[in-house]
């Protein structure tokens, strides 16, 4: 028997399933029917604990292509917690089970608990420091180790999860889905990305819409990023707390100076955009995890139904007057979207348009940034 203790105390038995370690990190809810595999994966849930709202996990099986963090065999994903579990797979793209994945990601799981109650908790009290232990430790010790462990307030986990040298950004994923005959005779805007925590979807957006794309590391300095001479920059996901993030916060501030091209960022790129231009950000307290979050474009008042991963926003408090507000989150009013009143070349948004849950409704978001490089560019219809 398993145990899930949270850091005010709660405490949840279960069955262990995965790697069977002591396991540490901030207890969250993701409430996405589909697509387990691509969260575990996705390196803006490092130091994160993940449960998952819809009860049958492990029915479609794993495979290597649906990963989102490719650069090696890594997950920084902290655990998993879920309902039921299925040991039969049914799916032609399965190449391993859920518990095969798991133990070679080194990640333990803990299931057959009430994860409506522990949802409902975590949505009342906030998400929290929590720990999952396959051992028999008392709850006392767990609870005193759990209260000593790293908290996510303050945490720069981007320099944990980016790259350690530039890499040119290539397709994976569904053979359908690749587009590398798309635009060949129209010179490619070249890109580069700064790797705070990217998806391999993102990487796989931008190359569907026709970039020649560059990955950087994190802490990459403006003169680096000038030498290359990009048609445009884009800042990606990540984890972490955004405003720990210093480094990347005053690259920002002097690429908004010295650079006047098209920015573009995502999640965590959007934060540190916000917070370069002078914003302030919070942390939320459970944050937006699923793929069925009601964003609305202030511009178009249309609805867009988006992917977030987050858990912190930009505060609408004390806005500096150089941004404006171009998209809100439905579900609280928190600022979901952002751009540069003097300049309509840099923008970002708080939610995941390349996951296309709507599902191609925050598609423009990409066409956009690619239309400001080569406005005569054949974008992806």
């Amino acid at each position: 028997m398993a145990k899930l203790v949270l850091e005010d105390g709660r405490e949840f038995t279960g069955k262990i399933l995965g790697a069977k370690n002591l396991s540490f990190g901030e207890i969250v809810f993701n409430t996405g029917m589909t697509g387990y595999q691509e969260t575990l994966t996705d390196p803006s849930y490092a130091g994160q604990i993940i449960t998952f709202t819809y009860p049958e996990m492990g029915n479609y099986g794993c495979n290597e292509a649906d990963n989102e963090y490719i650069r090696d065999d890594r997950c920084f994903t902290k655990g998993m917690v879920f309902k039921n579990y299925s040991p039969i797979v049914s799916n032609f793209r399965a190449e391993e089970s859920l518990e095969e994945f798991l133990t070679r990601k080194n990640i333990t799981a803990i299931y057959d608990l009430d994860t409506r109650a522990l949802t409902r908790h975590i949505r009342d009290k906030g998400a929290m420091r929590a720990v999952i232990s396959p051992d028999d430790l008392s709850t006392e010790e767990l609870l005193k180790q759990v209260k000593s462990s790293a908290s996510m307030t303050g945490a720069d986990l981007a320099k944990e999860v980016t790259c350690d040298k530039p890499y040119q950004g290539k397709y994976t994923g569904v053979d359908a889905f690749r587009q590398d005959g798309k635009n060949q005779e129209t010179k490619k805007p070249k890109v580069i990305a700064f790797d705070f925590g990217i998806k391999q979807n993102i990487i796989n957006k931008l190359l569907m819409h026709g970039c020649e794309l560059e990955i950087v590391p994190a802490n990459t300095s403006v003169k680096e990023i000038l030498e290359k001479d990009p048609d445009g920059v884009f800042l990606s996901n990540g984890p972490g707390d955004p405003a720990a993030v210093t480094y990347a916060i005053e690259t920002v501030k002097e690429l908004l100076e010295k650079y006047k091209k098209p920015i573009f960022g995502i999640c965590l790129g959007h934060q540190i955009l916000s917070l370069a231009c002078g914003a302030e950000t919070f942390k939320l307290k459970f944050g937006h995890r699923g793929v069925n979050q009601p964003i609305k474009n202030l511009a178009t008042t249309k609805i867009e139904i988006a992917s977030h991963n987050h858990g912190f926003a930009v505060s609408k408090e004390n806005l500096p007057e150089n941004l404006e507000i171009t998209h809100l989150n439905i579900n609280d009013d928190t600022v979901a979207g952002i751009k540069l009143k003097n300049r309509d070349n840099v923008f970002s948004v708080q939610y995941h348009p390349e996951a296309s849950p709507g599902p191609h409704d925050s598609d423009y978001l990409f066409k956009q940034f690619v239309g400001l490089m080569s406005p005569q560019l054949d974008l992806v219809k």
